[in-house]
């Protein structure tokens, strides 16, 4: 890559939450395979990032390649209305055996953005059918749910990226977000904000949605899965919908594989996205229960109001499938229980640092938490320095890497890490 290709990016490309008047420093990436990425300079950086979550195999896997390749000798893409294939119906028979069997209708989507949107309009087009007029949505303080305007809805909308455009919403109930650790005892009293609304507003909710377990661009907060118990329980006794995101926590990186097995639910919706496809490409489902979809079904327009061109696509549904086939056939829960237990060893005695407010770590997640913002320009300049790929944003500087990396790379990240918090010239 040239240097005059670099600045036409910086002149006419936007990146993610930057401005194209000044853009944050971009660093050329021209190849991916293992956990390295390489520089168009030659070097070579560890990712700690998994492409926020999603390539779980690490990159150019041979057989995730492979069924990129197959597909793409058949087709790449075809509509998906009035047409199915193979790639599609596989997946979906596996996506169903992997998650709990009252889970069983499936629509495939983009991205995890329009996911939500899906089962935002799932929850909305099931009271509808039922003649009820709940049009309200609860979610979590911190919780983040994506960019598209549905999910916004969403969006805790004082503690997230969203707040600008709140003028422009509905009306969504908030409530606290839990603060029982993962590994504390319980308190009861976590549920009594949820508790006094449903029992003031429960006849105008549609569902309640939550991150499960890990609040992911809200803060990496990671909460007791008792907590999920308890909503679960609520939402059967006032006969409210729950919508699970997975987006972020799907396919084993809290060390289930899914977040919510932590706990003994089962969600009336799912939504599942990033590490579906292990990186490759973008895909969502949204899933739901049989009694639901029929409920759904005798709606007035007898079908549901969604569906976008690219549903479905063959190439991505074909990845995907070989994606999970990797997962299940792979030692994935060994992997991620040793990266966890290294970043516990690694990174948990930050806890003691003075600008250190926090450290946390479940599966093959590390998070510690400053007690500053961060200078994420500086920070990300120092990380590429020392060879690792590390996106740090507020006050969180953490790392989700592939599964496959192993303990001289992570410790490379985690040193990386230390060496930040212990030197306030870099902070």
């Amino acid at each position: 890559m040239q240097f005059n290709d670099i600045t036409f990016d910086a002149k006419h490309i936007w990146h993610p939450y930057t401005s194209i008047m000044k853009p944050m420093p971009t660093y050329p990436i021209i190849r991916a395979s293992g956990v390295e990425l390489e520089l168009s300079d030659g070097r070579k950086l560890i990712d700690g990032m998994s492409s926020w979550w999603a390539a779980i195999h690490g990159y150019n896997h041979p057989i995730l390649n492979q069924a990129a390749i197959q597909q793409l000798s058949n087709m790449s893409h075809v509509m998906f209305g009035g047409i199915t294939h193979p790639a599609a119906i596989s997946l979906c028979l596996q996506l169903i055996e992997i998650i709990d069997n009252k889970l069983e209708c499936i629509f495939l989507a983009d991205s995890g953005s329009v996911a939500i949107e899906i089962a935002l309009k799932m929850a909305l087009q099931y009271w509808q059918a039922k003649g009820e007029k709940r049009h309200t949505f609860v979610s979590l303080q911190y919780g983040y749910h994506g960019d598209t305007f549905g999910a916004m809805l969403v969006c805790d909308p004082k503690n997230s990226i969203h707040k600008i455009y709140n003028s422009y919403f509905p009306v969504s109930f908030f409530i606290p977000a839990p603060k029982c650790g993962f590994y504390e005892p319980w308190k009861t009293e976590e549920l009594m904000p949820l508790q006094k609304l449903l029992k003031e507003q429960s006849n105008k909710i549609a569902a309640i949605i939550l991150e499960p377990i890990v609040q992911g661009a809200g803060g990496m907060r990671i909460y007791h899965p008792n907590y999920l118990n308890e909503v679960r329980e609520l939402c059967n006794q006032y006969n409210i919908l729950l919508i699970v995101d997975e987006i972020a926590t799907g396919f084993g990186r809290t060390g289930k594989l899914f977040a919510y097995q932590h706990s003994s639910i089962v969600p009336d919706i799912l939504c599942l996205g990033k590490a579906l496809t292990g990186g490759y490409i973008t895909l969502s489902a949204t899933i739901t229960s049989r009694s639901i979809a029929n409920i759904i079904s005798k709606d007035k327009v007898n079908y549901f109001m969604h569906g976008s061109t690219f549903m479905g696509n063959p190439l991505a549904c074909a990845i995907a499938n070989a994606n999970i086939t990797l997962l299940r056939n792979s030692s994935w829960e060994k992997l991620v229980k040793d990266i966890e237990v290294q970043l516990m060893t690694e990174l948990l005695p930050l806890i003691n640092h003075p600008q250190v407010s926090d450290v946390r770590v479940l599966g093959a997640i590390g998070v510690v938490e400053m007690k500053k913002i961060v200078n994420v320009a500086k920070l990300q300049h120092y990380f590429v320095s020392e060879g690792v790929w590390i996106r740090p944003f507020g006050k969180i500087i953490y790392i989700m890497p592939p599964y496959i990396i192993n303990k001289e790379q992570l410790t490379k990240l985690t040193q990386a890490i230390k060496k930040i918090v212990t030197n306030k010239q870099i902070i």
